[in-house]
């Protein structure tokens, strides 16, 4: 089972860095007052960080008050 694991990795590391070598051109982000003009490969994994961040926070946060109100009852 390691080596089906290892395989998926192996396919979807490729698949991203085909994905940033072939999306290098320069795209433009305006959002409020904040401008930026970055490659896409870069923009996408920007987002993706900043969305695993918030995600894991927001999981937790709700597993602590799950917890919490766990405790209280």
């Amino acid at each position: 089972m390691r080596w089906l694991y290892l395989a998926v990795v192996c396919i979807l590391a490729a698949a991203t860095l085909v994905f940033a070598l072939e999306n290098m051109e320069i795209v433009s982000l305006d959002f409020v007052w904040f401008s930026v003009r970055t490659p896409l490969a870069f923009l996408v994994a920007a987002i993706y960080v900043i969305g695993m961040i918030t995600g894991g926070s927001f999981w937790g946060l709700i597993r602590r008050s799950v917890r919490g109100a766990r405790l209280k009852a």
